[in-house]
């Protein structure tokens, strides 16, 4: 059985280099979602794939494009 790493946002900034408020930001417009939210703390929980988004959101902006055209993109790549 394959282990899952389980992140907060505060690791996802860690690992990310993006500040909790950008990761905030992205979950308000749905660029990422959490796996789960603790109902004791409210924490919420994110996985490898919240990650791996993170990356593609990132060279994304590197590469200049607007977080209306990543919320395109991401959506098109859902719905497939």
């Amino acid at each position: 059985m394959e282990e899952k790493n389980i992140y907060l946002i505060k690791d996802l900034s860690r690992l990310s280099g993006l500040s909790v408020y950008t990761i905030k930001y992205y979950l308000k417009l749905g660029l990422i979602k959490e796996i789960s939210r603790s109902q004791e703390t409210n924490f919420r929980y994110f996985d490898d794939s919240t990650v791996e988004g993170l990356k593609k959101i990132i060279a994304l902006r590197h590469e200049k494009v607007s977080i209306k055209k990543i919320q395109h993109i991401l959506s098109e790549r859902e719905a497939l």
